[in-house]
């Protein structure tokens, strides 16, 4: 019986790997391992005096299959994300799984132009991508897949993509909720991570109930009370809707977003009693939703060529504003996202500076129930606003915005790439100093300090390259005081090394055979 299983088995293999060879142009199976080794030691906030530095190793596997069409295009990335031993060497049923679908979508052509089968002309192509996939946009800064983190990041959705005489547009959304289960009434939406216990006030586990989310005081403040971001938060948007349009002229291309994520409503609650204590945080059954609204356009070219006498220099100038209201109900006024930047490139050798504003709330002329501050939605902070994440990620951003003045270095040899950034941060709006023993309307330093990013990327063969990085903030009392609220109680400089294996082979790959004159 085993016998014949196993022979039935070698078979199926035998001719899928044939069927394989014999259309590998339609298939497409890419891997990759990728281990990052990190010493952190005031990474994404300044580290308390006493504390010592922190290392791990975390890795992240994924296989994707890909198989073409001309009228049907399908994807899938499975991956497993972990951190070096956070498992014992055999875990048992209790311990969970990290391994999950990062990627599994289909697109389906709905016209195309040069289809004689098709009779819908009036757009040479018009298709519908519907899945669970990445969203990549421009250079990440809005809307990305946010790779450099092991776990990245993807959407579910439908997206309709049409391109018609050198334009393209892509437009369509996504609606969330937590489960489809009987009984359910309503379509209420708990936009976090909730664990299915926490402790209460008097130090007793409590379990959380459907629709709960804790937080972190009586006023149901988030996790994270200085929090600008959704982006690695705790509060997913319960929709989203979005058109993207670009069309490129000459050498200049231009770029318009519309956004629109709608985040479910809340109340503020808590669970427990006199004895246990309590949990506090909000309650996810009220009904509609706060709209926020983003939109704005970008525009980069180049002009001249790396090898000529003046080199070539690459220019991107940005701007977006929103409205609406923020996940909490807020109102947005005169929230704001500007920007330029140049790259001048001469041989193997490129460098330039660049410039953006993110707006924050002036605390010392903002409204009750309003809010001026930019959040950059979804995107890749880790790209944008220095290496050690100190701005728009899990750990928090400061209330009164960012100011980014940058200078950026890059050396590509054919095998070594070298980069090195420099950042000056600095608060974008007036910060009161609430400090016990600050004078009546004192407020902070705006400047928050200087971050330098070293990065060496070698590699190794076509599959697999090496990481090295290395990066320092210079920090002040500003910064510590607009991240964790308190001055005189960190180490003002942080430091941050890594290095990252990144194994990448792609399975159908032929090396070519040269050809014998």
């Amino acid at each position: 019986m085993k016998k014949n299983l196993f022979r039935k088995f070698g078979l199926a293999i035998f001719f899928a790997v044939s069927f394989f060879k014999a259309s590998y142009s339609q298939f497409s199976l890419l891997g990759q391992v990728r281990t990052r080794t990190e010493i952190r030691d005031g990474l994404g906030n300044l580290a308390p005096y006493g504390t010592k530095y922190s290392a791990f190793t975390s890795q992240r596997t994924r296989l994707t299959f890909g198989y073409k069409w001309d009228r049907v295009t399908f994807g899938m990335a499975v991956q497993d994300v972990r951190v070096w031993g956070q498992d014992a060497s055999s875990i048992s049923n209790a311990d969970g799984g990290k391994f999950g679908v990062h990627e599994a979508w289909a697109e389906i052509v709905l016209a195309n132009s040069a289809d004689t089968t098709v009779k819908f002309k009036p757009i040479q192509n018009l298709s519908l991508k519907i899945g669970r996939q990445e969203l990549v946009y421009d250079d990440v800064r809005l809307l990305g897949n946010l790779d450099w983190l092991q776990q990245a990041r993807r959407f579910d959705a439908a997206i309709f993509k049409a391109q018609h005489l050198g334009w393209a547009l892509d437009f369509g959304g996504g609606f969330n909720q937590n489960a489809d289960a009987f009984g359910t009434n309503g379509t209420y939406y708990v936009g976090g991570n909730a664990s299915a216990t926490a402790l209460s006030n008097k130090n007793v586990t409590l379990a959380i109930p459907t629709g709960f989310l804790p937080t972190s005081g009586k006023g149901g403040a988030p996790v994270l009370a200085n929090a600008a971001s959704t982006n690695g938060q705790n509060q997913m948007f319960k929709s989203f809707q979005m058109a993207y349009l670009t069309h490129k002229f000459k050498q200049t291309k231009l770029s318009v977003l519309f956004f629109k994520d709608d985040f479910s409503k809340y109340r503020i609650d808590s669970l427990g009693n006199a004895t246990q204590g309590y949990v506090y945080g909000r309650r996810y059954d009220q009904s509609g939703v706060n709209s926020r609204f983003t939109y704005g356009a970008m525009l980069t070219g180049q002009f001249g060529n790396a090898s000529a006498k003046l080199g070539k220099v690459a220019w991107q100038a940005f701007g977006y504003v929103q409205s609406g209201k923020d996940r909490d109900g807020l109102k947005i006024t005169n929230a704001y996202y500007y920007g330029a930047n140049l790259m001048m490139q001469k041989g193997l050798l490129s460098f330039g500076p660049g410039y953006e504003v993110l707006s924050g709330n002036d605390g010392f002329n903002t409204k009750a129930g309003e809010t001026s501050r930019f959040d950059p939605l979804y995107g890749t902070p880790h790209k944008h606003w220095g290496y050690m994440d100190y701005f728009y990620v899990g750990t928090g951003s400061p209330v009164g915005g960012l100011q980014n003045a940058f200078f950026k270095i890059k050396h590509a040899a054919p095998r070594l790439t070298t980069t090195f950034d420099i950042h000056y941060f600095a608060l974008a709006a007036d910060t009161p100093n609430k400090m016990k023993d600050a004078p009546a309307g004192a407020k902070i330093s705006p400047m928050l300090g200087m971050e330098y990013d070293l990065v060496l990327n070698y590699s190794l063969n076509k599959f697999t390259s090496v990481e090295l990085g290395y990066s320092v903030m210079k920090g002040n009392n500003s910064l510590e005081y607009v991240k964790q609220n308190s001055m005189d109680k960190t180490r003002k400089t942080g430091q941050w090394g890594y290095l990252m294996l990144n194994i990448r082979p792609d399975f159908f790959y032929s090396k070519p055979v040269a050809i014998k004159q």
